[in-house]
């Protein structure tokens, strides 16, 4: 195996979820593991954007389906794996992508900031695991990759609600992988940190810095690519990593936090 996009088939006859999948590093991390031979399940609140990838992964010989739910509902997220679990038999491959940067120091944050942060970046993760781990947990097989921060390892100023809430997406994942380690069932998580995404790009709009600046940060020359987040999660999630269960991989091109 080559671990790279198209010339492996790591995923081949597995079903992967995926939350916050339509844009940016979750638009990488489906194309990624449909490359690779899953049949992905892209979970995102913005049907339309679901579906256009769903159809340009489809159109790429991929094998793919859009699930329009509300993450903060954990009835409905028990539904979409239940009906998933009972279509393709079992899920193998669970990324907790979905997330959302609520700027300010505390403030200036308000509190519906700071209630919103952790409903979609740590209790959305809680929901998901809860419906998909006793699948993995009864096959004895399975991988959870959650998207942390480099944010939540060390934080920014001016960050508070998102810093803490990806803390928690940290401890979160140490504490799954105790638990369900015994079980074959391994938890990880990635910790970027300037990748460049329409979530960022929108940021430096707002601010009035440029790409070239966030470059001129970062000790390798230039800020990350979704796509080299994706194949990290990859990684992480197949049978090449089978003795990383707990860990959070940075991936900041060298660049402390500023």
């Amino acid at each position: 195996m080559t671990g790279r996009e198209g010339g492996s088939r790591r995923f081949e006859r597995t079903t992967s979820v995926v939350t916050g999948a339509a844009g940016g590093i979750g638009a990488a991390i489906s194309r990624r593991l449909a490359a690779e031979g899953s049949h992905v399940v892209v979970c995102d609140v913005d049907a339309d954007a679901a579906d256009r990838l769903v159809a340009e992964l489809l159109s790429s010989g991929a094998d793919a389906e859009s699930c329009v739910f509300d993450l903060l509902d954990p009835a409905a997220c028990a539904a979409v794996v239940e009906e998933v679990v009972g279509r393709r038999g079992s899920v193998e491959v669970l990324v907790n992508n979905a997330g959302i940067n609520r700027r300010g120091d505390l403030l200036s944050l308000t509190p519906e900031d700071w209630d919103l942060s952790f409903s979609v970046n740590v209790d959305a993760m809680f929901h998901m695991c809860r419906a998909v781990l006793p699948s993995m947990v009864s096959a004895r097989r399975g991988s959870v990759v959650n998207t942390a921060s480099q944010w939540g390892l060390s934080p920014a100023p001016g960050h508070l609600a998102y810093n803490v809430s990806k803390a928690a997406v940290v401890a979160f994942t140490k504490n799954l992988a105790r638990d369900y380690a015994p079980h074959n069932v391994r938890v990880n998580a990635v910790a970027p940190g300037e990748i460049r995404t329409p979530m960022l790009e929108a940021g430096l709009a707002r601010s009035g810095r440029t790409v070239a600046e966030l470059d001129a940060l970062v000790p390798l020359g230039r800020i990350g690519r979704p796509e080299e987040v994706a194949a990290l999660v990859a990684f992480l999630a197949s049978d090449e990593a089978p003795f990383i269960c707990g860990s959070v991989v940075e991936i900041t091109g060298a660049q402390a936090v500023a």
